[in-house]
């Protein structure tokens, strides 16, 4: 018995349109066909075969950090995200580079949900 892998990850929305043009435009991720749940929500493909799932009856705050409650985007490059996030003026963290040589940086969505963006060590 073992786990194979990340199938997908579900965050809560306040505006499921909002959220919706976010990651569509914001964060190129592009839209899936979702079964006709009783609530409204979005998905969103996530590499080759992950998916983020959005529900849209968030009532509770957002706890989210960039240290500590986020999900993370292997990326091909930074510099074009960055530029692509800044043309979009996403609220995004300067660039770090991680102790292992890994390059990141974090973008905030809507909700305020950090999304690591991260390049692996050369």
């Amino acid at each position: 018995m073992k786990a194979i892998e990340l199938n997908h990850i579900a965050i809560h929305v306040l505006d499921i349109q909002k959220s919706v043009a976010f990651y569509r435009d914001t964060m190129n991720l592009p839209q899936l066909e979702r079964p006709a749940f009783d609530f409204p929500g979005a998905w969103f493909q996530l590499g080759e075969r992950q998916e983020l799932h959005l529900i849209g009856d968030r009532t509770l705050p957002v706890h989210s950090h960039h240290r500590g409650g986020h999900f993370a985007l292997e990326v091909d490059s930074l510099d074009e995200w960055e530029a692509h996030l800044d043309k979009h003026h996403a609220t995004r963290l300067s660039r770090k580079i991680r102790p292992d040589g890994a390059l990141q940086t974090f973008v905030q969505d809507p909700d305020g949900h950090w999304i690591e963006l991260c390049m692996p060590p050369k």
